[in-house]
């Protein structure tokens, strides 16, 4: 600015003078006798005295500064002399936190020194002031709502990691969160704290005590009689653990709820509070008077209009006041008691931002009359005052607070330099703009007036002790239906107080989106994509540094918003350019993942780390999307690698200890403590060496990627201007030419996308906590209104006590439901579901394009898929019952294209990275268990059906094998014998009434997966082996696993001393047993659907799977039904954690694959099933009784008589047992009884030299070249599957005969088999 004074010469820098075009044009200054009476009436005397005996000579430009000065020093006299009184405090003046010496433990302090973070265990640090006398107050603004005891303490206190603020006894604290005070001892005080809230610290030294509000509202005297005296003086102090974090405001602020007699610790700078009071009132008068050249006078003009159009005189003068009010605009004080709430006052009258341009106008002079470093502090305290006050302002019903602070925010981003500067400076790097976009959720209904809005309450009765929808409740009552019909209204109302701050939310990111600002440089979308990408990057980069992450509270909130702005803008433009496509038909084209456009940090791609696939993948590239990588730059980048892994390594191990020894400056968001705090910040801690060093410049953490595109790229219609080289550079040849939107919508769209992967899918999960305790609550209060129907009346004790219960659980109810009904509305809500379903669209949309590309599919970072089925999950199991997907436009064709999605890629070879084929193949594992799902994956093209049902039938011993056995029993479930369950029949039988049992999904098998199952295992000869063999593998190791475990359990009982088994052991085994028999089924499914696996022995291994199997099944049977054997005692145990251990499912299942090869077959499968199960040495026929609950009579006998016993059968499961199946064991059970009787007569002995050496079961019937050693066909043929070194020597066989072996001497060598 070239003046500021007396002079008339001011810089027109931005600001072009006007007249009226109707007006004649009128330049220079208006007469002395108008001049004067404007400067007049625009300074006036303080003491009302006329300006004709006030002042002798007339008021000119000339004058103004001398009269200025006088007006402005008129005060400052008394007020200097006020502000040296400063009796019973000690410290210096401006109160900040003693980050030198008063602190113990690990912190981290911002740069204000007044917002802090817990860093370890239990840390403490007080202010550098304390006070001795008189009545003091200061505020701390809770950030999030953990362990913290907040109070005062003496400079004698000592604290360290288990003790702090109140564990001493010259120490007084106050704790939220387990609303208690604190002083060496502790009881109930006050009430529980929540994020957001502001305590207020009093301490009165005349009458010693301490008090403490909670915004606003006193919690009453805390402590009398605290210690005074010589020597006694009271620091604010705090302590707090890992991760809780606060911000202070000593009165470096104005305090947000002040209390009558009590002083804030640091004094206000009443001298300028007072000047720039003055200096706005004089602002104002500019506003209101205007001059009628043409009249000669001084007219009242309407300040929502006003503008300055054209005239020196108002323009020199408002130069004048600038001159002195400027300096005042850049103190964090005035800025937040004078400025803002003038601007507030200006948007007061109501109506739409737009209505009220002086604000604009304002900020017009600004920028013409304040300095840039001025103007810039300005801006940036402003707006840190707007989201303080935005975050920690009560909840009202009206919800007016924070809509009153968004409309100021709206009209300050209007004004486009100012938004330019803030987005550029402010927001994203010293203050996080997210803040602004999340509504807080009230913790205590009460005081969000949630009373008022929603008087009646009503919450669901359809649930079961389960805790599932009960469908054959009778229809709600008369009352029940006005409850529940006043409680939608009330909903309703909530709802559309929320949709007005929402709406309020999403202006303002259409503000910062907007990418037609009429002035020079970058456009405002391009700034916010370049801090929005860096605001990505930490929080993936850091995901396992809690400390330096957006709250997930807040993604939430800003996703919504931000899908909503981003929806839009698209359609905007698609009204514009009718050939790119709708935001119904979104997605992200695959270029963007390869060609390096696109910054995605570190995250992991589908086929691995990005420099692999460059190197492996560069052939494709160059012939597919034309995109040519230099070797040099393939070594660059390997070298590039090598060093971040060393960097990494080392700043890894190294940089806690560096961090701690000299206070470095760490990376760190502010939301966790002030809002308006920047993000550099001081990391204090108890073993410092030297805390006061110099701040490092800025490290790993610190240096962010972001593309930047050149200001020449960044045109309105987002096209590059070389042509081909912008983001959507190396389309593939499967790609559509066709315009999809505006480059940089898309890579908003991807940002959106890997927010939601971040940290917004597991708030949503988190959030459904309140729905299960209503439902909890509910079922609680309904069995004690059970009770309270059937106590006796003589019982008068116990129908009071369940009167009181029946009462919390009502206040609870009440208390949830509305709370419930805020959550349901912000994150729950039917818009809400909508912008998770079109998400998840868009994911399927570019996992289809992507896959359609071959092997550059390799490129999709892994996120895409996780979004995809994690938002479908989120769909279908969060915002259900309130709202159902199937409500959705397009549900079915959206089924049925993710199903498509997980069939094909759960097994494809493209995707490498171990954590995401897990967690397809676990959703496709769910994807078939629900009947709407299973039907989806019926519908997707056969030859996809076909393929994943190849898949799932590949060996087990190449890939995880337990998720898959899970789908193919899903598959099943519903059509094996006694399978039909949903509750696990044993527990209903024994514990009928427990509301905690496990329950299952409905069966839902599918018929058509089954047949595409048969025909892969009847066409093709070498999967079946193979697939059987490793089933039959994995159960041998399963069972043997879980008798193990069973032993050392039942050894740990038995002991005298007590024990405990471990509960991680007993999940392992109670794991093993349902591996166990889940295997079991899958070898009953594939018994059932292609029989000739197993019986028909022309296929080669027929019959030595057959064995096996036999083998197996008489190994499980006899270790479960031997009488008093160990199976059984463990289950009369009855452990926690072993109640799926039972007869019931494993037996069932052995008896289905039983049935299934001896009854349901023909005459001839029958037969050879029955002589090998006869012929396996392991054979008893008491095993098959006992499934019949026939126990032998040695067992019988040996049974003490007094022993009551009731031994298992299937007769007593009738209700999961049909009579069919009954019957069909009973024949089973004769026909081998029979044929076991006629084996027996029939068998020759065998001497010992004839057995089998391995299993001393068969007589020996093969023998091994080279070695010559002997062992029976089954033994060898089974091992030779597996291994082909001898049982013996270790030798290599290469030749097995098969026959001649019964003649000791004399073999025929000719019938052998090679290997």
């Amino acid at each position: 600015m070239t003046s500021r004074g007396a002079g008339t010469a001011f810089s027109r820098r931005n600001y072009r003078l006007s007249t009226e075009s109707e007006k004649p044009k009128l330049t220079g200054i208006v007469n002395s006798k108008l001049l004067n009476d404007y400067l007049h009436r625009i300074f006036p005397s303080a003491d009302g005295i006329q300006p004709a005996t006030a002042y002798r000579k007339p008021l000119t430009f000339q004058n103004l500064q001398e009269h200025l000065d006088k007006l402005l020093a008129e005060d400052s006299g008394a007020e200097d002399s006020r502000d040296q009184v400063l009796e019973g405090r000690l410290g210096p003046s401006t109160v900040v936190l003693d980050h030198t010496s008063g602190f113990e433990g690990l912190l981290l302090v911002d740069d204000d020194l007044l917002g802090v973070i817990g860093h370890s265990n239990f840390g403490s640090i007080r202010a550098t002031t304390c006070v001795y006398k008189g009545k003091w107050i200061y505020e701390v603004l809770i950030s999030s709502q953990g362990l913290m005891q907040i109070g005062w303490c003496t400079l004698n206190c000592r604290f360290n990691q288990e003790e702090g603020v109140g564990d001493t006894p010259d120490s007084y604290a106050y704790d939220g969160n387990r609303v208690r005070k604190w002083n060496v001892t502790t009881t109930n005080y006050g009430k529980s704290w929540a994020a957001g809230d502001i305590v207020s610290c009093l301490i009165d030294l005349d009458e010693g005590t301490i008090a403490f509000c909670l915004n606003g509202v006193s919690l009453g005297t805390a402590f009398d009689n605290i210690t005074r005296g010589a020597g006694m003086a009271y620091f604010p102090a705090i302590s707090l653990s890992f991760k809780e974090s606060v911000a202070f405001n000593f009165g470096s602020r104005p305090l947000r709820y002040p209390v009558e007699g009590y002083r804030p610790l640091q004094d206000p700078p009443s001298v300028d509070l007072v000047k720039a009071h003055k200096l706005l009132g004089y602002l104002k008068n500019v506003i209101h008077i205007g001059i009628d050249v043409l009249e000669g006078k001084l007219v009242e003009k309407d300040t929502s209009t006003w503008q300055l159009q054209g005239e020196p005189t108002v323009l020199i003068t408002l130069t004048h006041i600038f001159n002195h009010f400027a300096p005042l605009m850049c103190k964090v004080y005035l800025v937040d008691d004078v400025l803002m709430h003038f601007l507030l006052s200006i948007l007061e009258r109501g109506g739409a931002v737009e209505a009220h341009p002086l604000i604009q106008q304002l900020l017009d002079l600004m920028w013409l009359l304040m300095e840039d470093y001025e103007v810039h502090e300005c801006l940036k305290q402003l707006l840190m005052s707007l989201l303080r006050a935005y975050r920690f302002s009560p909840i009202i019903p009206d919800l007016g607070l924070q809509i009153h602070y968004l409309r100021l925010t709206i009209a300050v981003l209007k004004h486009e330099k100012s938004r330019k500067y803030l987005l550029n400076n402010v927001l994203f790097d010293v203050l996080r703009s997210v803040v602004f976009f999340y509504i807080k959720s009230p913790l205590r209904v009460e005081e969000a007036g949630l009373q008022e809005l929603i008087p009646t309450t009503w919450w669901p009765n359809r649930f079961t002790k389960e805790g599932k929808e009960n469908k054959e409740v009778k229809e709600e009552s008369a009352e029940e239906r006005l409850r529940r019909r006043a409680y939608d209204r009330g909903c309703q109302r909530l709802k559309k107080r929320i949709e007005v701050v929402e709406e309020l939310q999403v202006q303002i990111l259409k503000l910062l989106l907007n990418n037609k600002d009429r002035g020079g440089g970058e456009a405002s979308r391009y700034i916010f994509l370049n801090k929005f990408r860096r605001f990505l990057q930490e929080n993936a980069s850091n995901r396992g540094n809690l400390t330096v992450l957006c709250p997930p509270e807040y993604m939430v909130c800003f996703l919504h918003r931000l899908i909503s702005t981003l929806r839009c803008y698209w359609d905007g433009h698609k009204a514009k350019a009718p050939a790119a496509l709708s935001s119904e038909e979104a997605y992200v084209p695959p270029q963007l993942f390869y060609n390096g456009k696109v910054d995605y940090f570190d995250l992991q791609r589908l086929g691995g780390l990005l420099s692999h696939l460059k190197k492996t993948l560069k052939d494709d590239l160059a012939l597919k999307a034309n995109i040519l990588i230099d070797p040099a730059e393939l070594q660059a980048v390997t070298m590039d690698d090598l060093d971040e892994d060393e960097e990494s390594a080392t700043s890894t191990a190294q940089r806690p200890v560096a961090a701690l020894a000299i206070g470095g400056a760490l990376a760190r968001p502010s939301w966790l403590s002030s809002p308006t705090l920047g993000r550099a910040n001081r990391f204090l801690s108890t073993a410092a060496v030297s805390l006061m060093n110099p701040r490092r410049p800025l490290g790993t953490l610190e240096k962010m990627k972001a593309r930047t595109l050149s200001v020449e790229q960044r045109t309105e219609d987002d096209k590059g201007s070389h042509g081909n080289e912008g983001l959507l550079l190396g389309r593939p040849p499967e790609e559509p030419e066709q315009s999809i939107t505006e480059n940089s919508l898309l890579e908003i769209l991807d940002g959106i996308v890997m927010m939601y992967n971040l940290s917004v899918h597991q708030q949503l999960g988190k959030m459904v906590g309140v729905s299960d305790d209503v439902n909890e609550y509910a079922l609680a209060l309904k069995d004690t209104e059970e009770k309270i129907s059937r106590c006796p009346k003589r019982r008068r004790d116990i129908y009071e006590e369940l009167v009181k219960s029946q009462k919390v659980f009502s206040e609870k109810l009440n208390h949830l439901s509305r709370r419930l009904a805020w959550i349901n509305v912000t994150i729950y809500s039917k818009e809400k579901m909508q912008d998770i379903y079109w998400l998840l669209r868009v994911c399927i949309r570019t996992i289809e394009h992507g896959d359609r590309t071959g092997s550059l599919f390799a490129f999709m970072p892994e996120f895409y898929l996780s979004v995809a089925m994690n938002s479908y999950s989120a769909l279908k199991n969060y915002f259900s019952p309130v709202h159902s997907m199937e409500e959705l436009p397009g549900y079915e064709e959206t089924l049925t294209r993710l199903a498509a999605i997980l069939a094909k890629h759960f097994a494809d070879s493209r995707i490498v990275g171990t954590d995401i084929r897990d967690s397809l193949m676990q959703a496709l594992a769910s994807y078939v268990c629900y009947p709407h799902s299973l039907r989806a994956v019926e519908r997707i093209p056969e030859e996809q059906r076909i393929s994943m049902m190849r898949n799932l039938l590949a060996p087990y011993e190449q890939r995880p094998w337990a998720q898959t056995n899970w789908i193919l029993v899903r598959l099943w479930r519903g059509c094996g014998f006694g399978y039909r369950y949903t509750r696990l029949p044993h527990l209903l039988k024994t514990k009928p009434e427990d509301a905690n049992l496990p329950s299952l999904q409905k069966p839902c098998p599918s018929t058509l997966l089954q047949q595409h199952m048969a025909d892969l295992l009847r066409s093709d000869c070498d999967m079946a082996p193979s697939f059987l063999n490793s089933v039959l593998n994995q159960l041998n190791w399963a069972f043997s696993e879980f008798v193990g475990m069973i032993q050392e359990i039942q050894q740990a009982a038995e002991r005298l001393e007590r024990n405990f088994v471990d509960s991680r052991q007993l999940k392992v085994c109670a794991t093993c047993f349902d591996l166990s028999v889940s295997l079991l089924r899958v070898l009953e499914m594939t018994v059932t659907l292609a029989p000739e696996i197993f019986l028909d022995w022309s296929r080669p291994s027929s019959e030595l799977l057959l064995r096996r199997l036999a083998q197996l099944l008489n190994q499980v049977l006899n270790r479960v039904t031997a009488e008093r054997n160990l199976f059984d005692r463990v289950v009369n145990l009855r452990l926690p954690g072993l109640e799926s251990v039972d007869h019931y499912p494993i037996l069932v299942a052995v008896t289905g694959i039983l049935v299934r090869l001896l009854m349901d077959t023909d005459f001839q499968g029958a037969k050879r099933a029955t002589a090998v199960l006869l012929a396996d040495p392991c054979f008893q026929l008491r095993s098959i009784q006992y499934l019949l609950g026939h126990a032998e009579p040695s067992a019988l006998a040996a049974m003490p008589p007094s022993a009551d016993k009731r031994h298992f059968s299937l007769h007593t499961y009738t209700d999961y047992i049909s009579l069919e199946e009954l019957a069909k064991v009973e024949r089973m059970l004769n026909h081998l009884s029979e044929e076991s009787k006629q084996a027996a007569a029939s068998t020759l002995p065998t001497s010992e030299e004839d057995l089998c050496p391995i299993c001393y079961a068969h007589p020996i019937s093969a023998i091994f070249r080279p070695c010559s050693h002997k062992s029976c066909k089954a033994c060898i043929n089974q091992h030779l599957m597996n291994n082909k070194d001898c049982f013996f020597c270790k030798a290599t066989i290469t030749v097995a005969n098969a026959r001649g072996l019964r003649r000791k001497e004399g073999m025929n060598e000719t019938a052998e088999e090679r290997i």
